[in-house]
């Protein structure tokens, strides 16, 4: 398969970059990329896209995003991970259930959410986190991002901490680190993340992952460009005409709904991007000649 998606289950302890290096060698393309950066210490859902996929791959990082995640309290860090260097010890063994109930129930909607410093956010065209390893103390500033399930999965009374498994699904952008940072503060113990698992990207989940041991493996099948595009956008079925019109570069009649359309041929090829523009349904991207 020239062009495609690979769901790859990424294990912790590597990068996003290590785990496109070894698609690469399996997939024996170098035009590879991915949806959306897991942290190292992270595992799960990362959606690589090779050949003409890599042209969607801004679409799926766009899509919500669902993850479990563990908070420690009673300690902040550097990276309001586990893997910083702890700046504040709290003893937190005896925080108020409610009150962490609370503070994270506040949280669902759309907030304004402040990225850690440690980041791949850009500053003054540097990422942050390179910034911080160069020295720097600084704060990003807070943006929008909207949380539409934040769930206590369980709280833990430990001996000088208190652990909270939660589940979330948010929007692109959203930090789950952030969410450990605030809990922390707003409890006045501090707070850091200490596991982290993506289990879903816009319409990928675990059932579609292939673990990163069989990417080495090169034993997994790869998901086609239409049936991606399929699951990704609001398909439109054209008539050997239309596929035609848009060959030429034609606009096609007006979709009539805001959203981006996947523009299929009689043949199930995905032939264009289709986006309502003046009263047409425009081309922002194509893919493929009459089919």
């Amino acid at each position: 398969m020239v062009d495609g998606f690979l769901v790859v289950d990424k294990a912790g302890g590597m990068t996003s970059h290590d785990v496109v290096a070894v698609g690469r060698k399996a997939l024996g393309t170098r035009k590879v990329g991915h949806a959306g950066t897991l942290d190292p210490m992270a595992t799960g859902i990362l959606v690589l896209g090779f050949g003409n996929g890599t042209r969607l791959l801004q679409y799926i990082t766009d899509g919500d995003k669902s993850y479990v995640a563990s908070i420690v309290l009673g300690a902040s860090t550097v990276t309001d991970d586990k893997e910083g260097e702890v700046l504040t010890s709290t003893e937190a063994s005896k925080v108020v259930d409610s009150e962490i109930e609370k503070i994270l129930k506040a949280m669902i909607g759309t907030i304004a959410q402040r990225p850690s410093s440690v980041s791949a956010v850009k500053v003054g065209g540097e990422r942050a986190y390179d910034r911080v390893r160069a020295g720097e103390t600084f704060e990003l500033e807070a943006r929008s991002v909207t949380i539409s399930q934040l769930d206590i999965l369980a709280i833990r009374h430990l001996a000088a901490t208190t652990e909270v498994d939660i589940e979330v699904t948010c929007s692109a952008g959203t930090f789950i680190r952030a969410i450990a940072r605030d809990l922390g503060d707003g409890l006045g113990v501090g707070g850091h993340l200490s596991a982290l698992r993506r289990t879903r990207v816009a319409g990928f989940s675990e059932k579609d992952a292939v673990s990163f041991e069989d990417l080495k493996a090169q034993k997994f099948t790869a998901l086609g460009l239409s049936d991606v595009a399929r699951v990704t956008f609001t398909p439109r079925e054209l008539s050997v005409d239309e596929v035609k019109e848009l060959s030429f570069g034609r606009p096609l009649s007006e979709n009539g709904n805001t959203v981006i359309n996947a523009a299929m041929s009689p043949g199930n090829h995905l032939i264009a991007l289709l986006k309502d523009e003046g009263g047409k349904a425009k081309p922002i991207a194509v893919f493929a000649a009459a089919n």
